[in-house]
């Protein structure tokens, strides 16, 4: 049961940085935010990287291109996109069309590992895709013919589209490295790759934003709860319970993320969001959890 509790602790976690995020999303810039981010926990992890920098070091050197393409995917990509999609779009249509990361993982496995596809899993693509798009119009289907998109949900729909890429290229994660020295290089590298965007922009290392407060408390649940602790529950109760399981709970990140950005954020949950978010249910249920319930 404790394994259990734990995946419910990780999701929740993880829902908060969708909220927390769009909370300071005026107050510091996507990339600040992205870039501060992993440097704090780059900072927290420090002291375990220098004690076994010479094996880490080995392991780069060989295996330097998959890590820094994971690094900059699963670390620099992934919030970078949200951070941005969250400065123009609400944390809850945001989580929501963040539901449909399973869909792009079958298309991605599909292309990638030339994994075959079903009838029924194409249908449930179709189903999902349909209830992306309906979030992404708002429930206005007229907008499609104006192209009128909020720039937000498609900046979100990258960030969908670069975890699930990260997700099927973690098959070729070093096995010489454990999870936590994994999570440790990625980081350092996701943050290096970070810091030459944010110099590129012509931002300078300065802690000045701490000022807010809002934004600092913000931050430090952000490094420490979805960054860390989130990413230490998933491991501990993914190892016991395994994946397949483990993987389910990851569609409770909607539904508490609706309850947190109501408290937060006073957004309200619309029709328009129950209609999307039936259909992408729906359809991950048919690409996914039919096929492996006949398995």
């Amino acid at each position: 049961m404790k394994y259990y509790i734990l995946l419910v602790l990780c999701v929740l976690f993880w829902s908060g940085n969708f909220v927390f995020g769009r909370l300071i999303s005026n107050d510091i810039s996507p990339i600040e935010l992205s870039f501060y981010r992993w440097f704090f926990v780059l900072l927290i992890l420090l002291p375990f990287i220098l004690v076994h920098y010479k094996n880490l070091l080995i392991i780069l050197k060989k295996e330097y291109l998959i890590l820094f393409v994971l690094g900059g995917l699963g670390i620099a990509g992934f919030n970078t996109f949200l951070y941005y999609g969250l400065q123009t779009t609400t944390a809850t249509n945001a989580l929501l069309i963040n539901s449909s990361t399973p869909i792009f993982i079958i298309i991605f496995s599909a292309i990638i590992f030339k994994i075959s596809i079903s009838k029924i899993q194409l249908f449930g693509v179709f189903l999902s895709t349909i209830g992306v798009f309906y979030l992404i119009l708002k429930g206005e289907i007229e907008h499609i013919f104006e192209l009128h998109f909020t720039i937000g949900d498609l900046w979100i729909i990258a960030a969908c589209i670069d975890w699930a890429l990260y997700s099927v290229l973690l098959k070729y994660k070093p096995k010489e490295l454990n999870t936590f020295e994994f999570f440790s290089i990625t980081t350092l590298l996701g943050t290096l790759i970070l810091y030459l965007v944010f110099i590129y922009q012509g931002y300078n290392l300065e802690f000045t934003f701490l000022e807010n407060k809002e934004v600092l408390y913000s931050l430090i649940y952000i490094v420490i709860f979805p960054s860390i602790l989130s990413f230490y529950f998933w491991n501990r109760a993914t190892i016991e319970i395994g994946a397949n399981k483990a993987g389910q709970f990851a569609h409770l990140m909607p539904i508490f993320g609706a309850m947190l950005a109501y408290i937060f954020l006073k957004e309200k949950v619309l029709v328009y969001h129950l209609i999307g978010t039936i259909f992408i249910a729906v359809g991950i249920y048919l690409s996914i959890f039919l096929k492996r319930n006949k398995s």
